[in-house]
């Protein structure tokens, strides 16, 4: 649709189910994942921050893979939220190709910080001698840097085609913008899916085999040698959940715009939400219980706050019963 008064063309998602008659416990539900992914994420980051003893490699690729997932939520839901509120549930054709590019983007650097993750551990285990010197603080750098910089440039290559090139359609089946958005151009573009072709080798796949190849490597390690193999399955577990729930996720995002077969309404819609509400409270969680060192200061935050709520109860009971003997 067109707004001949603003020049502006508006794309309308056809992905929600019966939006209007539950729009306000739409919007309970998504605000309340969305600050509960806000929270949970950034309670492990500052855990991380405030302790030096986690100023580590492992660490600090954590808290950035936590952050990577507060941006790809932040991304999605202020808008999710703004359409479940509204009569209709459009975007204009720029906005469209900026959250497609934020949705891929950092998909991409997800992947690369759990390549980036995989190798330190690889290192950690397999090279213990040379860790110090291989893993460094300018080294780690520029990890997050190439980790965010890299996607974000090859992700914008597919975005300023898309926007020269005309679009014919005004619907999209989703929530959101993402692979689906080449199904609005009038004609399919030959380059721009090749170079989709490579973008998705190069951020997702190759770094799924090297990530499988670091791990294989270290359960050889960790077989022959009894006294790695506990290390290895505390910090390497958590990784591989992480990873083959993201990868699951992703390969339905990336499959469903390519398989010609229709699916229901309610299938598209609740895929969509997994991928916006399962994973980015996935992450936190499994960090928070299964990292012994990330654990460990969790615990003690939260036997704090009990302590103090149970403290102040006590305080306010006293104080009742000592205004009722006055």
């Amino acid at each position: 649709m067109m707004d001949n008064r603003l020049n502006v063309t508006y794309i309308a998602f056809d992905g929600h189910v019966e939006v209007h008659r539950y729009r306000y416990l739409y919007f309970v539900i998504m605000f309340t994942m969305y600050t509960l992914i806000i929270s949970s994420n950034f309670t492990i980051v500052s855990i991380i921050v405030i302790h030096k003893s986690l100023h580590e490699p492992m660490y600090i690729f954590i808290a950035a893979l936590l952050i990577n997932s507060v941006l790809f939520s932040t991304a999605i839901y202020p808008k999710l939220l703004i359409d479940f509120l509204s009569e209709k549930q459009i975007i204009s054709y720029p906005a469209c190709l900026f959250q497609w590019f934020s949705y891929y983007s950092l998909v991409s650097s997800e992947f690369f910080l759990l390549s980036v993750m995989a190798y330190d551990r690889y290192v950690s285990i397999c090279n213990p001698l040379q860790y110090a010197t291989i893993m460094r603080k300018t080294t780690v750098s520029m990890f997050l840097i190439f980790a965010w910089i890299l996607p974000a440039c090859q992700c914008s290559v597919p975005i300023l085609l898309s926007a020269k090139t005309k679009i014919c359609k005004f619907h999209l089946k989703g929530i959101l913008c993402n692979s689906t958005v080449p199904k609005l151009h009038c004609v399919s573009s030959a380059l721009l899916n090749i170079y989709g072709l490579v973008v998705l080798v190069s951020n997702a796949l190759l770094p799924v085999l090297f990530i499988l190849f670091t791990y294989t490597r270290i359960l050889v390690i960790s077989y022959r040698c009894k006294g790695v193999r506990t290390k290895a399955a505390q910090t390497c577990l958590p990784h591989l959940l992480v990873l083959i729930n993201y990868s699951c996720f992703i390969a339905y995002d990336v499959l469903l715009p390519r398989l010609e077969h229709d699916f229901p309404k309610i299938v598209r819609l609740i895929m969509a939400l997994q991928i916006v509400i399962y994973h980015p409270l996935f992450n936190p969680i499994i960090y928070g219980l299964k990292m012994r060192g990330i654990y460990e200061h969790l615990k003690r935050l939260i036997c704090k706050r009990v302590k103090c709520i149970h403290t102040d109860n006590c305080c306010t009971v006293i104080v009742l019963c000592h205004n009722t003997e006055m």
